[in-house]
């Protein structure tokens, strides 16, 4: 069920990076030389808000993928589940770092960028009942993975924006 499921957030993850490349071309009149900043300036407030240092809402759709879905049809279900957390429009997400890098692909205009940060998004949502499941003590891995939420949010954000800043820097 873990391969449907992921098959599913790889879909949903392509397809939310496809319509963020697609629109990308509206950001096409504004310069080349304000967008790099302009994401990495998103990149660094994302980590601002992770860190606590400022409160700033995200934009979401705060609910729950309905559990009736997964008891339907099992295999569907897992699919279905799969494409809604792929997309990240249908389900809570409570870091900044998938806002950052949706701002970046919106910003960078790249389709091959596009596409592998919306693989990445998926195979990272992917990872958590992956690593779950291979710990064999759930609950215990779900406290570890609580203890250390700050630092994996607070720190990915630092690298994307890191890797945004090494990126402008080189072009």
């Amino acid at each position: 069920m873990l391969g449907v499921f992921t098959a599913g957030l790889l879909l949903g993850g392509t397809l939310s990076a496809t319509v963020l490349w697609l629109a990308s071309g509206l950001v096409t009149p504004v310069p080349e030389v304000v967008r790099a900043p302009a994401a990495i300036g998103v990149a660094l407030l994302g980590v601002a808000r992770d860190a606590g240092l400022i409160a700033l809402p995200l934009p979401q759709n705060a609910r729950q993928v309905p559990q009736d879905v997964l008891q339907r049809d099992l295999v569907r279900g897992a699919l279905q589940f799969g494409f809604e957390l792929g997309t990240g429009v249908r389900t809570y997400v409570s870091a900044s770092l998938p806002y950052a890098a949706a701002a970046a692909v919106l910003l960078a205009g790249d389709a091959g960028a596009a596409l592998l940060t919306g693989v990445g998004f998926a195979l990272g949502r992917a990872a958590t009942p992956a690593l779950r499941l291979a710990s064999g003590t759930g609950e215990e891995w779900d406290g570890r993975l609580l203890d250390r939420l700050w630092l994996l949010s607070v720190g990915g954000g630092t690298a994307l924006a890191g890797a945004l800043t090494l990126l402008a820097l080189r072009g």
